[in-house]
């Protein structure tokens, strides 16, 4: 059944219009009236509705009944990564959203190809946000992904207490890693946990030693060096294999 994401409240019985981006999809599925489709806010749970009139540039529902359904992860994941060139940020949004992560961090390091700064860097905000919607409509989760504003990693450390709160788990992702991944624990951390992954050339050895000084542990993922947008979702799968997200 389609889902859609709609920002507003919603209450069963009450008749409402779609948004234009919404509409635009119904128009696209040929949906007809008296079709049937679910909508969510985000605020967890989603409603039925059917669809009562739908016109070239409108339409409207009636929403049904509240469905009390989750599919979170039975922790928080944040995904903090160093922006990538071409469209491999889009993939790794896509992916991290249907890994159930909890919120994305992009961060311009040293050697980031890509530098976002003021408009530019809030119409990628935007961007991404949208593909969050349209890959929380795809996978089934009721809760958005939260994009994080672009952010230089030296203001993000410092932003961030310098040591761990008790069950938090820090995580950063470094070819120069003594530490393997059997290392982690084999539950999930109560306080959550942080992967913390570099852009195409990685961090540098100053961005390596900030983050282990903010607490990350460094951990490497075996003989083979992955590519950027890899590294990230092999962790994210990993993790929810051990942990129970699946």
């Amino acid at each position: 059944m389609p889902r859609f994401f709609v920002g507003t409240s919603l209450k069963p019985d009450d008749i409402m219009s779609l948004p234009d981006d919404v509409v635009r999809h119904i128009l696209v599925l040929r949906l007809q009236p008296g079709d049937s489709i679910v909508l969510f806010n985000g605020e967890g749970g989603e409603h039925s509705a059917e669809l009562v009139e739908v016109e070239r540039r409108s339409a409207k529902v009636r929403i049904r009944e509240f469905c009390d359904v989750e599919v979170e992860a039975p922790y928080r994941l944040t995904l903090a990564q160093g922006i990538a060139g071409g469209d491999k940020m889009d993939w790794l949004i896509e992916k991290a959203v249907e890994l159930g992560a909890a919120a994305f961090v992009p961060l311009t390091t040293t050697r980031s190809v890509v530098r976002l700064t003021g408009e530019r860097a809030q119409r990628r905000q935007a961007h991404w946000e949208g593909i969050v919607r349209a890959s929380c409509e795809q996978c089934g989760r009721n809760r958005l992904t939260e994009v994080m504003p672009v952010r230089e990693i030296a203001t993000w450390l410092g932003g961030m207490p310098r040591q761990p709160a008790e069950g938090e788990l820090r995580i950063l992702l470094s070819p120069r890693a003594s530490v393997g991944f059997s290392a982690l624990p084999a539950e999930p951390p109560k306080g959550g946990v942080t992967v913390l992954v570099g852009p195409e050339g990685g961090f540098s050895s100053t961005e390596e030693a900030a983050a282990t000084a903010h607490g990350f542990m460094a951990v490497g993922l075996g003989p083979r060096v992955m590519r950027t947008e890899t590294a990230g979702i092999a962790v994210l799968s990993a993790l929810a294999a051990g942990w129970g997200g699946w």
